[in-house]
């Protein structure tokens, strides 16, 4: 089975983004921003509440310090110190999840820590290790540092797939530092490749393997509903639907 996530709560203060209402009667799961590149305490709570009402697991989605890069700056850092990036917004989500009754359900970096980690062997062992702390899988990149971390350290690990962002032929995303639309007939061909054949094609036109356990929607993609409600519509037409 093939699950569907999204990543929500990227709020601040009295500002709010992406489609997070609409979204949760449609993914299995939610990874929530930590307040380092997104989010408020208020925030968090806030969408803890609304997932968990929903029926909905929720992740922790740390990134990096850089609320005007919104976490998708490239940082230089050691491996310790992206550790307790991770352990410190993992930590405040697990309290807010404790306040509601739930429970942590994985860890999923976010933006250029995501892309940091599938490339560092060092740094994704160490994100790895926070993830065996609190006894969760970790969300990534197959056949990258992420999955070879997970393997490593004894976790278990959710190979990611992404239909609103490009990829390199190398299986690395590219990441925008502005959300745009994906026309909902190219995430749709995207879905059906990568869950019935096991391809994905690179922004070169070239194709590469990839294996998928969770589909991505972002929540801050404007037609992300209609992306997420397609991508649904193929799990079940594939009967992969979690």
């Amino acid at each position: 089975m093939v699950s569907l996530n999204s990543d929500m709560g990227e709020n601040f203060g009295i500002h709010s983004f992406g489609n997070d209402d609409a979204l949760i009667p449609l993914v299995d799961t939610v990874n929530v921003a930590c307040g380092f590149h997104a989010g408020d305490p208020t925030g968090m709570h806030e969408t803890v509440t609304n997932v968990l009402a929903g029926g909905v697991t929720i992740g922790s989605h740390p990134g990096l310090p850089d609320l005007v890069g919104f976490g998708r700056r490239e940082m230089k850092l050691f491996p310790d110190e992206a550790a307790d990036i991770v352990r410190y917004q993992t930590g405040a989500l697990v309290a807010f999840l404790k306040a509601e009754g739930g429970s942590l359900d994985h860890i999923k970096t976010h933006g250029s820590l995501y892309g940091m980690t599938s490339k560092d062997a060092e740094m994704a062992e160490a994100v790895a290790a926070v993830a065996a702390e609190y006894g969760v899988p970790i969300f990534g990149i197959p056949n990258s540092e992420h999955e070879r971390a997970a393997n490593k350290i004894g976790v278990p690990f959710v190979a990611e797939f992404y239909v609103d962002l490009n990829y390199r032929n190398d299986g690395s995303l590219i990441v925008a530092r502005r959300p745009h639309a994906t026309p909902v007939d190219e995430a749709r061909e995207r879905a059906v490749r990568a869950l019935r054949d096991g391809v994905a094609i690179a922004d070169d036109g070239t194709e590469f393997p990839i294996r998928v356990d969770s589909v991505c929607v972002h929540s801050d993609t404007p037609n992300a509903v209609e992306i997420a409600t397609t991508v649904r519509e193929v799990l079940t037409e594939l009967r992969l639907a979690a």
